[in-house]
């Protein structure tokens, strides 16, 4: 059970950075065209992992 959580966890980061690292290379134009500022993008990306 224990391990089951950490690996829940090592999950989510990886899933957090991929994200994070997506939405970090597109341009200013593309992050708008999603309605995403630059500076807006970790608060998305934990907010997608938490989802």
């Amino acid at each position: 059970m224990f391990v089951s959580l950490i690996l829940a966890k090592i999950q989510a980061y990886f899933r957090y950075r991929a994200t994070v690292n997506e939405l970090s290379a597109l341009s200013d134009r593309q992050l708008s065209d999603f309605g995403i500022a630059r500076f807006e993008i970790e608060t998305v990306a934990r907010r997608a992992v938490a989802a």
